[in-house]
This record gives structure tokens, C-alpha cells and sequence, in this order.
């Protein structure tokens, strides 16, 4: 593992102090085992007064001694591994004991919000390291003797010790996990029934398991049950790019702001199945929410757009410091946009957003309408959108070609994402209809996006060209050019709508 972290693949396995280890030289692909390294280790586990981390499955601790000392972040990536983030410990130690690093704070905003992380549990572990080598001399895997003596810091202070061996992969394959735990078994040592030291040491203040199963989406079963798996999915989705978000991996602000848009447009659609209160409330906060990751992304594919677009040009039609200024002017804009994401993802409402949609699925306010038949309420409801996106269209083949025209077509592809994202929750109960349906409204999504794309280029290139170039006294000839090809791209866009529209199902 590098000292950036990495996946954990490992097992856990309950000893008594009598517990002799096994030939471990018969595992497969293991030639030696190197002499045993012992290591006195000391570790502080941080977490909520309430602590959610541990109820998440994720571990942060500051260790000292051994060979990995450091600040360890610890996420689940299924069963048996866990993505290891690590972070150094800073030269004053004492000074800096309680203060998680805010690299390490960033990934697990989204569970802790405004809870400051305390320290929860304190855990001493004398660690006997046998490497198990293979035929190049290679460590395949280690197997850690631990004895631990552990102390429970908070709610009602108590202590422990037990020992405990800890099989990790390092350069071998998995299936020598699965032989390890075959010659502990045959020997009587099973894998452990504690999920990590942590939860041992938390003992009975470990967070049970939720006993709530959320019931599968059914033809037979209610209508309240296809709306909580969408919203359970979405906001699933939101939890995961979060901290993505956080440290500007690519194409995160892109999931996170398209969940956000479809857990606004779910609860729309299903607005009679959920207390009218509660839906206007969260449209409100997740229309702010998906406003402020607009921001950041709309620059970053408007950036793309325009750079595009120069490339595509002769070098002998780009009169002036064109490039420079619509680069410069995306960059700083992007860079403002970023700035207010970030606020807005440590801010008190974005907080309180993230617990009202967890309050929503684990106590949904269901109306009456949500206990009705799914097969009868669910594709009335797709039906009513397919209704609103008619209108839409026929609204705007009414209006005057221009802005007005632009304006109608952006409110249809509105109406066509949502019959998109409303057929999509359908597909449990009827997975062909809603494929074809879902289909259709992403092709004319796609083909109204473009021309929207080419509205916004057209308004940056009439500003940056019809205005700001001509008071600074430059050419603006390119400009004009560029303007009038994004409004030859928005005219055949426009008829490549009509035109599918025309075929609709």
C-alpha cells in the first residue's frame, strides 16, 4: 500500500491467548515465512458524539509506531475491502493530537456535517508481523498476532482486551485469503464476529444494524415503495461523490448535480404520494443545491464548448487575442464558480438538506395515495408527464423563432428529462415500456441540450465579442463568425427535435 493509501483486502479471526498459529508455509504460493517483527502500537479512533462514522462502517484513527504511522481513513468498498486513505502526522504531535487533518475531515463531511470528530476510543496493540513470502521474494501477504487492550472514551467509559489474527493481502491474490481461512478453520479459528477493532471496542455502543429492509419495488406492491428506491438510490449517489466533489475529481460535480436534479424531479412527479410540506421544501433547497453545482459544471462544459470551436477554426480566422480572452475569462469564472461549491458543501442549509433526505427515507410521509396499487398510480403518473411534455412542444412550434422560441424549447427539454427520469423509476414494473419510453426522452434531452449549449455559447460570444472586445478597441470579426455558426448549429439541432419528435412512441 503506498503512503497515499489503497484497498485493504483483509480478515479478522478470534483467538484465545493458547492459540498456536498453523503451518503457514503450506499456503499455496508461499515459499518462506520471514522471522516475526514485533511492534508496540498506539491508536485514537475519532468519531461523532453519536457516532456516525462507526454506524457508516468507516474508521478514522491517528496510530503511532510500526512501519504505517500516521492518520488512517478506513471507507467500506464491499465486502472484506476498504479504500485506505492515509495522511501524515505533523512534527508537533501534541499540539495537533485532536485535530483530524483537513484532508482526511473533507472525504467524511458528508456523514459528520457540523459535528466536530472527538476522540472515541483509545487502543494499545502489541503486534507480532509474520510475512508470508513468495517465489521472488515477494510479500504476498502479512499475518498480524494482535493483543489488544482497548478503552471506550464516551458514552460510559469502559475497557477491554483481546487477541485477535488479521490476515492482508499485499502483493498476492486473493485466493490466498480464502486458503488462509480454510487452514484456520480446520484448525477451529473462525473468522471474527466483530466488524473491526473499533466495534469491539465499542462494544454494546456500536450502532446496530438498521432492521428496517426497505421492501423491492413490485406491480403488486405499493406505490410509495418505487418512489423510496429511487430516492434511496439518488441520495445514495449525492453520499458517494460528495467527497469527489471535495477534491475536484473529474466528472463528479456532473453525478452529484444529475442526482440532484433527479431527486428533485422524482419528488415532483410523485408529489401526491409525500406530505405537500415536505416536497415543496426539499425542491426549494435541492433546487439551490443543483443551482450551485450548475454553476461550477455549466463553466467547465461551456469552456469545452468554446475551446472546441476555436480549434475547429482556420488559424487565419481567429483575428485578436481571441483565444486568450474567452479562455482567461472561462477560467476565472470557473475558478469563482468552484469557490462558491465549496462554501455551499460546508455550509448549515447544505447540511440540513443532507438530514432531512435521510429523515425522508427512513420515516417517508407517505400520503394515503402511497399504499395504492403500484401498477395502477405509477404509470398514471409517467402518463401525466408524457401529457406535460406535449404541451410543452406544442407551446413552443407556437412561438416566434429567437429567444422566446430559444426559452420554449429549454422548458421542453425540462419536460423531457423529467417523462425521462419518471419512466426510469417505472422500469421495476415494466422494463420494456419504460426503456422505450426513458429512450425517446433522453434523445430529444440530448438534441435540446445542444441547442441550449449553443444559446449560452452564442450569449458569451456576443458579450465577449459584440461588447467587451469593442470598447477595448480589438477585432472582433472572429466573434461574429463563431456567433453565426453556433446559430447554424442551433438550427439543425432544432430540426433534428422536430424530426424525432414527429417518430415519438
Amino acid at each position: 500500500m503506498d503512503a497515499n493509501g489503497g484497498i485493504e483486502i483483509e480478515l479478522k479471526f478470534d483467538v484465545d491467548e493458547l492459540a498456536l498459529l498453523p503451518r503457514l508455509n503450506d499456503l499455496p504460493g508461499v515459499q518462506a515465512v520471514a522471522e516475526p517483527v514485533t511492534h508496540d502500537l498506539a491508536a485514537v479512533y475519532f468519531d461523532t458524539n453519536d457516532l456516525v462514522l462507526a454506524r457508516a462502517h468507516i474508521t478514522l484513527r491517528r496510530r503511532t509506531g510500526g512501519d504505517d504511522a500516521g492518520w488512517h481513513l478506513k471507507l467500506p468498498q464491499g465486502v472484506g475491502r476498504r479504500r485506505e486513505v492515509h495522511a501524515p502526522i505533523g512534527k508537533h504531535l501534541q499540539d495537533e493530537a485532536d485535530a483530524v487533518p483537513g484532508s482526511l475531515a473533507q472525504l467524511v463531511r458528508v456523514y459528520t456535517r457540523d459535528s466536530p470528530l472527538v476522540p472515541v476510543v483509545h487502543l494499545g496493540t502489541t503486534r507480532v508481523v509474520h510475512a508470508l513470502i513468495g517465489a521472488g521474494g515477494e510479500t504476498l501477504a502479512v499475518l498480524c498476532d494482535d493483543r489488544v487492550e482497548a478503552q471506550r472514551l464516551l458514552h460510559e467509559p469502559a475497557s477491554a482486551a483481546w487477541r485477535e489474527w488479521e490476515i492482508e493481502l499485499v502483493d498476492g491474490p486473493e485466493d490466498l485469503l480464502d486458503a488462509g481461512q480454510s487452514v484456520l478453520a480446520s484448525g477451529g479459528i473462525l473468522v471474527s464476529q466483530h466488524a473491526s477493532k473499533l466495534a469491539r471496542a465499542l462494544g454494546d455502543r456500536f450502532p446496530a444494524e438498521s432492521t428496517t429492509k426497505q421492501r423491492r419495488p413490485t406491480r403488486n406492491g405499493p406505490a410509495g415503495n418505487v418512489l423510496l428506491a429511487s430516492l434511496t438510490e439518488q441520495i445514495g449517489v449525492i453520499r458517494r461523490h460528495d467527497p469527489q466533489v471535495r477534491q475536484h475529481a473529474a466528472g463528479s460535480v456532473h453525478a452529484m448535480r444529475v442526482a440532484t436534479r433527479r431527486l428533485r424531479s422524482v419528488l415532483a412527479t410523485y408529489r401526491s404520494l409525500v406530505d405537500p410540506v415536505v416536497v415543496q421544501h426539499l425542491r426549494t433547497e435541492l433546487g439551490w443545491l443543483a443551482a450551485v453545482l450548475g454553476g461550477s459544471r455549466d463553466e467547465e462544459v461551456l469552456q469545452r464548448h468554446l475551446v472546441g470551436l476555436l480549434d475547429r477554426e482556420s488559424p487565419a480566422l481567429l483575428l485578436g487575442p481571441i483565444r486568450e480572452r474567452l479562455e482567461s475569462r472561462s477560467e476565472t469564472d470557473a475558478h469563482s464558480a468552484q469557490l462558491t461549491l465549496v462554501t455551499a458543501l460546508d455550509s448549515h442549509r447544505y447540511f440540513r438538506l443532507l438530514d432531512a433526505l435521510d429523515s425522508l427515507v427512513a420515516t417517508p410521509p407517505f400520503t394515503a395515495a402511497a399504499d395504492q396499487d403500484a401498477r395502477v398510480v405509477v404509470p398514471a403518473l409517467v402518463t401525466k408527464e408524457w401529457k406535460k411534455l406535449r404541451r410543452a412542444v406544442r407551446l413552443a412550434a407556437k412561438t416566434v423563432p429567437g429567444s422566446e422560441r430559444d426559452l420554449a424549447l429549454h422548458t421542453a427539454r425540462k419536460r423531457a428529462k423529467r417523462l425521462r427520469y419518471a419512466a426510469e423509476t417505472a422500469h421495476p414494473l415494466s422494463p420494456k415500456r419504460s426503456a422505450r419510453v426513458s429512450r425517446f426522452a433522453q434523445k430529444l434531452q440530448t438534441i435540446l441540450g445542444e441547442q441550449h449549449d449553443s444559446v449560452i455559447a452564442r450569449d458569451r460570444l456576443l458579450k465577449r465579442g459584440g461588447v467587451e472586445a469593442y470598447l477595448r478597441g480589438e477585432n472582433t470579426f472572429s466573434y461574429g463568425r463563431l456567433h453565426a455558426k453556433e446559430q447554424e448549429q442551433a438550427s439543425s439541432a432544432q430540426a433534428r427535435f422536430w424530426k424525432a419528435w414527429s417518430r415519438r412512441p
